[in-house]
């Protein structure tokens, strides 16, 4: 399936990201912000935020001098097994603290071979999971997950989806007409989270938030009860300024 070709916000933190690693990866003694700076071609002002960031997950480190070297979870990101488990021990330490930064149980998704994938998920006590009593895969239309990731098909990749998941009635709130649907995902700006308010389950709302990673069309989200339904627009927020870390993860 195509995807829409617009990025998303936090992709363009994870280029300029991708950038400077690169950067720093070149000069194996260290290497300057200034020296960053002119390499890249980005302000010193935005930069430092980012230098920031990548030294906060562990991409990059400082030394004695104030130089910037490659750091500890980057070299752990080698490849074969050992690479694929440090990637997933790297995104669910993220989701972990997504999940304690919004209060809500977290959820990393993909799109793969045409079906729905909920591939990580961080929950707690305090945090539940949403009950899957129907299964992701066949409820596209109805959670947040599904229709974010939808979104970021083109129209044709939508309606084969539809073509072989029947539109079912999961709580009054599901909508149930296929045109109605399309053109729903049709206008979701690419920017705003997506929202399910007890479409999928009585009791539940959520909120999705794309996050592309080279031609996989992938997403994070969270699920509140009903109870906390006045928390969903800013967690969902908070949220999507936050995905920057898991995407750079998933873009290495």
């Amino acid at each position: 399936m195509a995807l829409k070709p617009e990025p998303t916000a936090p992709f363009h933190s994870v280029q300029y990201a991708l950038r400077v690693l690169e950067s720093v990866s070149q000069h194996g003694d260290g290497v300057t912000d200034a020296q960053i700076s002119r390499e890249t071609g980005l302000p010193t002002g935005h930069l430092a935020s980012l230098l920031l960031t990548l030294r906060r997950e562990g991409y990059v480190e400082q030394v004695s001098d104030g130089a910037y070297v490659i750091g500890a979870s980057l070299l752990l990101l080698g490849s074969g097994a050992a690479r694929r488990q440090a990637l997933e021990g790297r995104l669910q330490h993220a989701l972990d603290q997504l999940r304690d930064s919004v209060g809500a149980a977290v959820y990393l998704s993909r799109y793969v071979d045409g079906e729905v994938s909920v591939t990580q998920v961080a929950d707690g006590p305090l945090t539940p999971a949403v009950n899957e009593w129907v299964d992701f895969r066949s409820s596209a239309h109805a959670s947040a997950v599904g229709k974010c990731l939808l979104a970021q098909l083109d129209h044709e990749g939508r309606r084969d989806h539809l073509s072989r998941h029947r539109i079912a009635r999961l709580t009054s709130r599901t909508i149930t007409s296929e045109k109605v649907l399309l053109s729903k995902l049709e206008a979701q700006p690419a920017t705003v989270p997506v929202l399910d308010l007890q479409e999928y389950a009585v009791g539940t709302v959520c909120a999705a938030v794309p996050l592309t990673a080279g031609a996989t069309a992938g997403c994070l989200a969270l699920s509140l009860p009903i109870e906390e339904a006045h928390r969903l627009r800013e967690a969902a927020d908070t949220l999507n300024r936050r995905a920057a870390p898991v995407l750079l993860s998933l873009a290495l």
